[in-house]
């Protein structure tokens, strides 16, 4: 019985072929895991990692509810890191590895915020002036920008003079398809913004907690914050926090 053997060109096009839908899937593959408005997620960014979060601190939360105040003048003296991983994490860090659930409630848990940190020249010990955007999942804040822009920042805020004085100013920004997708208008108009204040008022107690300042502003303009953070168009700012030693 004769064997028909492939000839060289039926070969080389299995080859091609093959190698062609690998390439496929390896593309459509860093795409499937690109969340909307992820714009880390398509090239390299220099991460920075902060330490683990604490889950048992020393202020009750009766006491850091009472406490809570809006402060607005800051010591010039750096954050430790650890207080940024801290701040950060209570706004927007993972409380449970299995489910990954977060630290805010969400509407679905979808999780449409997300998080940049202007580090300012009194700023964080050990950590470059900036721009950065906080990375839940890996608890790590993935380098955007150097310099220090919170004198642009000010400006873009109307002026108000906390934003320059603090250390650092977390922007609280939103992926509002995210939450559209399932729950359509509604999810911008009421479910974005009310995740976005339990954020904001875990950032507040967190920062009682850790003997710190801040104050939420919602004045601006959004588009100028939006560069700043260097947030693509399809995320809206809604807040900023400046935070800071108080003075």
């Amino acid at each position: 019985m004769d064997i028909e053997h492939p000839s060289r060109r039926t070969i080389v096009t299995l080859v091609a072929v093959a190698l062609l839908s690998l390439a496929l899937d390896l593309v459509f593959g860093v795409f499937r895991t690109v969340r909307p408005g992820d714009s880390d997620s398509l090239h390299a960014v220099e991460s920075v990692p902060l330490p683990p979060p604490n889950e048992a601190g020393d202020v009750s939360v009766e006491a850091a509810i009472s406490d809570r105040r809006s402060r607005r003048q800051y010591e010039i003296e750096p954050l430790e890191r650890h207080e940024l991983g801290q701040l950060l994490w209570a706004a927007q860090g993972v409380t449970s590895r299995t489910s990954g659930y977060r630290a805010a409630p969400s509407a679905g848990a979808l999780y449409p915020l997300e998080l940049y940190v202007i580090v300012g020249s009194s700023g964080v010990d050990g950590l470059e002036s900036g721009v950065y955007r906080y990375r839940p999942e890996r608890h790590e804040l993935s380098k955007r920008e150097p310099g220090d822009i919170q004198s642009h920042l000010r400006a873009a805020a109307l002026d108000q003079e906390s934003v320059e004085a603090a250390a650092i100013d977390i922007v609280v920004c939103a992926v509002d398809e995210r939450t559209t997708r399932k729950y359509g208008r509604r999810g911008e108009r009421r479910y974005v913004p009310m995740e976005a204040g339990h954020a904001g008022e875990n950032i507040y107690l967190q920062a009682e907690s850790l003997g710190l300042a801040t104050v939420s502003i919602g004045a601006f303009d959004d588009d100028s914050v939006r560069e700043l953070a260097g947030a693509p168009t399809n995320q809206r700012p809604l807040y900023i926090f400046p935070v800071g030693r108080r003075d």
